[in-house]
């Protein structure tokens, strides 16, 4: 198989997967956070450089306030317990993402597993919480504005980003549940990301389910528009 440097994934499914199962829409997450750790160790096997996965949006806070609070306290549990997996396998973790909104105990959660992890040479794993793409192109301008970089040019734009120059665009983006959309999930940064979208609910998810999704990308033409 053709290997791609970055892929991002939509991880959609966990409420309804858990509610075919009649049992709360939290429990699917708490499952759907169990897979999130397998993949990024299968990812690291395979020998992908780059993983971002969609956490949470700025459109989940319109869910009901159990929802969200449930959400981020997986979130947040994982970053108090991640060193661990990171410190063994070589993880570097990163969270991108608007951090206002979000309470001071969360942002001490992502600060110290950024730290712990910082020097880490292994998979680089970005966390998108309360991210929204629209959002991001904004905030990015707003920073290049601020820091004098006009005229805004792609490549200046680009370097504002949440990823910035931290990691190449996404080679493959996966979505998860059978949903065939982008949800506002890293709008800049996809322009020419092959796109693979799976009706495996995302609890389900296993390790075929990613090598499937990398054989369908090492079986495209990427032209970047240009003509073979």
């Amino acid at each position: 198989m053709k290997i791609p440097e970055h892929i991002a994934i939509i991880m959609d499914g966990n409420g309804r997967w858990a509610l075919e199962r009649k049992m709360k829409r939290t429990y699917g997450h708490i499952k759907g956070e169990e897979v999130f750790r397998n993949i990024c160790i299968h990812a690291h096997d395979l020998g992908i450089g780059y993983l971002t996965v969609y956490a949470f949006s700025t459109e989940n806070f319109k869910r009901s306030p159990q929802e969200v609070n449930a959400i981020l306290g997986i979130i947040k549990k994982y970053l108090d317990n991640c060193c661990e997996m990171a410190r063994e396998n070589g993880f570097r973790i990163r969270v991108t993402g608007k951090r206002e909104g979000l309470d001071d105990s969360f942002a001490a959660s992502v600060e110290a597993a950024e730290k712990k992890t910082e020097n880490n040479k292994g998979l680089n794993i970005f966390i998108a919480v309360n991210y929204g793409g629209r959002d991001e192109i904004i905030r990015s301008v707003n920073k290049a504005v601020s820091a004098g970089r006009t005229p805004i040019t792609e490549d200046v734009l680009s370097s504002f980003t949440d990823i910035g120059s931290s990691a190449p665009p996404p080679d493959l983006l996966i979505r998860t549940g059978g949903e065939k959309r982008l949800s506002n999930f890293m709008l800049w940064d996809i322009a020419y990301t092959e796109l693979y979208f799976t009706d495996v609910l995302w609890p389900d998810f296993k390790a075929e389910d990613l090598d499937e999704a990398i054989r369908y990308y090492s079986h495209r033409e990427r032209r970047y528009g240009n003509t073979l």
